[in-house]
């Protein structure tokens, strides 16, 4: 996944924009379309806020006051002083001022930054495609602005209006009648994206806005503040990524993780399989080559921990003895920290084959401040199927020198972030990526399955 460095900006103080070229995002000089913010008094009185192109301002409050009712002819307009290095108007009219008109909209949240769900660029243009065929309107009339709302595979609605900003209302309107969530959706717009439909956006939880144009000044800030991502310019197999790039799902050519080794877990003495899990047959090879290959598409490297080299010398990756021999899964987790090339570790168990690679970026994104990004299942937090960080090491090794075998039994001592069971639904609805395959029965079920369910 391409992250944008903190000091990475523009001489105008904006985050740099990323490109996606077809294959990976990367840095372009761009300019965005200005926006001002104009605070309009009339009176002496606070009346409005207007987003703007900063050109012509005189016009654009002449006639937006013209249009509200407020002046008449321009005699009713006594004076109007315009302050664009303070993003304010003036005006004096004759007769008494009337109330402040209500804001627009209200910011419900701000989203986690790198919180996902991760959108791969297939999933901006599938949205942005499927916007253009719901188009009925803007064939018969011209002119037309659509709106849609989509969780990266479908459209789940989609609007039209003369305005571009009236088209996002009605998406909002329909998901509170539909009972329809857009926490975590894509929001797509044919037309430029202000900062006022990025607060609707904040509003509606949205994650991820996308527009066939490139966006005002003010909407980029705005997304970065409220955690939006936000793409444009989208046409010809090719867009540009404005904040919070961390979301788009690229990691480059290779699509893996950068910086993360996978770890898979050998499996102790199986009593309930009757014996070793991670040798069991399936299609034509053995159950651990099966994970392995899940976890290949992932990670640059991925070891097996806690084998006996003589029975694995098949599979294609290093083998790594426990360190802490008869200590368990903990000390499992403790062998992958020890012998990893990178300071991050995923671990799985070799017993969970439904491995999901988007719930596992998810939690690799979020282990910039945190020892142990855990996540939570049906039943609590699920650590086998986790992410560690050599800094663990030292609380690992006490508790396993004091014998503890808990595999929380050193987080008291860390930062541990936990995931909860609500995020992780995003990923996986059906918690698959924690199912365990531990007696015959799960087995032959798995094998019923077929295959891995898509990750």
């Amino acid at each position: 996944m391409a992250r944008l460095p903190d000091d990475d900006r523009t001489g105008s103080g904006m985050p740099a924009v990323l490109r996606y070229d077809g294959r990976r995002l990367v840095p372009v000089s761009h300019t965005p379309i200005p926006e001002l913010s104009v605070s309009l008094s009339v009176n002496g009185a606070p009346f409005a806020n207007l987003l703007a192109s900063p050109h012509d301002l005189h016009y654009l409050v002449s006639g937006f006051l013209r249009l509200q009712g407020v002046i008449r002819t321009p005699a009713d307009l006594l004076s109007l002083t315009v302050l664009e290095q303070q993003g304010s108007v003036s005006v004096r009219i004759r007769g008494e001022a009337p109330g402040p008109l209500a804001p627009d909209v209200s910011v419900r949240s701000v989203l986690l930054p790198g919180s996902g769900p991760f959108f791969r660029p297939e999933a901006i243009f599938r949205t942005m495609g499927a916007l253009a065929r719901h188009e009925d309107g803007c064939r018969e009339y011209g002119g037309i602005h659509r709106a849609g709302a989509g969780d990266g595979e479908r459209l789940l609605l989609s609007a039209e209006d003369i305005g571009r900003h009236n088209a996002v209302d009605r998406i909002a309107g329909e998901a509170l009648l539909k009972g329809i969530d857009l926490s975590g959706r894509i929001l797509a717009v044919t037309g430029r994206v202000s900062s006022g439909v990025a607060a609707k956006a904040g509003f509606l939880g949205v994650s991820t806005i996308v527009s066939q144009t490139c966006p005002t000044e003010s909407a980029i800030r705005s997304c970065g503040e409220r955690g939006i991502t936000l793409v444009g310019c989208v046409r010809g197999g090719r867009f540009n990524v404005y904040s919070h790039p961390e979301r788009i799902a690229t990691s480059g050519a290779s699509g893996r993780i950068p910086g993360v080794t996978g770890a898979i877990l050998s499996g102790g003495p199986s009593y309930r399989m009757g014996c070793d899990k991670a040798l069991l047959p399936y299609r034509g090879g053995r159950f651990i080559e099966a994970i392995h290959r899940k976890m290949a598409e992932l990670f640059d490297e991925v070891i097996v921990v806690g084998v006996e080299p003589e029975q694995y010398d098949f599979m294609p990756c290093r083998l790594v003895p426990d360190r802490f021999p008869g200590m368990g899964a903990l000390g499992g987790i403790h062998s992958a920290l020890f012998h990893s090339a990178t300071d991050r570790v995923f671990v799985v168990a070799c017993d969970m084959p439904y491995v999901k690679g988007d719930l596992i970026r998810f939690l690799c994104s979020l282990a910039e401040d945190s020892d142990v990004v855990v996540p939570e299942g049906e039943s609590g937090p699920v650590p086998l199927h986790a992410l560690y960080r050599k800094s663990a090491l030292p609380a690992l090794e006490d508790a396993l020198r004091d014998g503890r075998r808990g595999l929380d039994s050193f987080h008291d001592r860390l930062r541990v972030r936990r995931v909860a069971r609500e995020t992780v639904d995003r990923f996986d609805p059906g918690l698959s990526a924690f199912r365990n395959i531990n007696t015959p029965e799960d087995y032959f079920r798995f094998r019923r399955e077929g295959e891995f369910p898509p990750g």
